[in-house]
């Protein structure tokens, strides 16, 4: 069982910056990928970024060069700095881990971090 818990959300002008955590339980973190998904109302959850246990790195093209994805295997962490942001970017934001690797389906899933970007 691997419990995720999410934090850093928050209300942001447009244009500024936040720092999305998400802190991880077990043994398994770093040996898995860890993701971070978005869901905006009336629409479905989308894939933000993605980071395997060898730090390779994946971006949806709406994020390309504004979002980073990162982790700290001491800290069971996985990070997600937005800069630039616009108020499209105003979403949930839901961490999630893969055990089996970078393609498939993610097992465990955060309970969410709201978003929200004002023009």
């Amino acid at each position: 069982q691997v419990q995720l818990v999410e934090s850093g959300g928050g209300l942001v002008q447009a244009g500024g910056s936040l720092r999305l955590s998400c802190a991880a339980s077990g043994r398994t973190f770093s040996s898995s990928t860890m993701g971070w998904f978005r869901q905006a109302p009336g629409k479905e959850r989308e894939f933000v970024a993605a980071i395997s246990r060898r730090f390779l790195t994946y971006y949806a093209d709406s994020v390309t060069g504004r979002f980073t994805i990162s982790r700290d295997n001491a800290k069971n962490t996985v990070y997600l700095q937005m800069n630039s942001l616009k108020p499209e970017d105003t979403a949930v934001y839901f961490c999630a881990v893969n055990l089996q690797g970078v393609t498939g389906d993610y097992d465990y899933w955060g309970q969410g971090t709201q978003v929200t970007v004002s023009s």
